[in-house]
């Protein structure tokens, strides 16, 4: 099968950063999958894997967390889809990724495929919905208030792939107010599209500028870039006993600026049910599901914003590129082999 890997960790710039390479087709067993795969998108952890990780000696590493297309053959003891079902999903981190004509992956991790969406647009969402929804929901808890607080989330990095969702969540499952971030003309329109009730500039001081929205204090801060940068004016924006969540990787973070107000700090990883196999991991399974009944019954709508074809290792340098220049806006998705 094709497949597109890399033999050696480095910068994108380099010629064999990434490679097409043939491999042998896979064998599904257990709960595994196979899926044959129609579309697959760009997300930072694909940057980040190829900068710092190598592969075993000897061996390849394949990228790629998201992923649409079809079932075509499962394991002995999968019994939750059947051949020809169209699915989506953002598989595991600790196993080979979906850069790849065939691929496996665990059925608990899979939903079914949007109707209404063609495998590119439903390509843009899986790895970010579930990242959204679990920060939302598993992590902020943000159906449970925040006595006193304003009942709005500040969504830093609104124009983002995991901002640009998770601001219709907050909108189609909440009542919260929405408060997204943004810096340039095209992106600060893009999230006021996606449902922001107001949209302020993270080229400034991010307290003051909520403060001018004259709503009060947010119960909720969800930071999914640059945290480190913002960190300090996090603290003075949110209510005290507010709860604060974050996704990116800055080298260190003091959070002692947050004790005087009690603010709860959670970081989500939508790799932790996968990498550790935990007993609710089929909840992401079910949680693309539910997300693809909102897709479809019109409540969310994809955040695809530009399609490379074909799948080869030229285009994903391009796409690795563009997302590694930080003005990514929506998500990038690759289609066809």
């Amino acid at each position: 099968m094709k497949a597109v890997a890399y033999r050696q960790a480095g910068a994108i710039d380099r010629p064999d950063s990434l490679l097409d390479v043939d491999l042998p087709k896979p064998v599904p067993t257990g709960r595994d999958l196979l899926v044959e795969v129609a579309a697959i998108s760009v997300n930072p952890v694909d940057t980040k894997v190829r900068a710092k990780t190598a592969p075993a000696p000897g061996e390849v590493k394949i990228l790629g967390w998201d992923a649409v297309g079809r079932v075509v053959a499962m394991g002995n003891e999968a019994t939750g889809f059947r051949p020809g079902d169209e699915v989506w999903y953002a598989g595991s981190i600790a196993r080979p990724g979906a850069n790849c004509q065939f691929h496996l992956v665990d059925e608990r991790l899979v939903g079914l495929k949007p109707k209404s969406l063609t495998a590119a647009e439903s390509a843009a969402l899986p790895l970010t919905a579930i990242t959204a929804w679990e920060m939302l929901f598993d992590r902020l808890d943000v159906r449970r208030k925040v006595p006193g607080a304003a009942d709005a989330i500040l969504i830093i990095g609104g124009a983002g792939g995991v901002g640009s969702i998770a601001i219709q969540l907050a909108r189609a499952l909440t009542d919260l107010t929405v408060i997204a971030t943004a810096s340039r003309p095209e992106t600060m329109a893009w999230v006021r599209d996606l449902g922001a009730h107001h949209v302020i500039d993270h080229a400034r001081p991010l307290a003051d500028e909520v403060a001018a929205l004259g709503i009060g204090a947010p119960a909720f801060v969800f930071s999914t870039t640059q945290t480190l940068r913002h960190l300090g004016e996090i603290a003075k924006a949110i209510a005290p006993q507010g709860r604060f969540g974050l996704i990116d990787d800055p080298e260190s973070l003091d959070i002692t600026g947050f004790k005087r107000k009690a603010v709860s700090v959670h970081w989500e990883l939508m790799f932790t049910r996968s990498l550790f196999e935990t007993p609710d991991m089929g909840e992401q399974g079910r949680l693309l599901t539910e997300v693809g009944r909102l897709v479809d019954a019109g409540q969310l709508r994809t955040t695809l914003t530009e399609v490379l074809r074909p799948i080869t290792a030229d285009t994903l340098r391009r796409a690795h590129a563009i997302i590694e220049s930080g003005r990514a806006r929506g998500k990038i998705v690759l289609e066809g082999f």
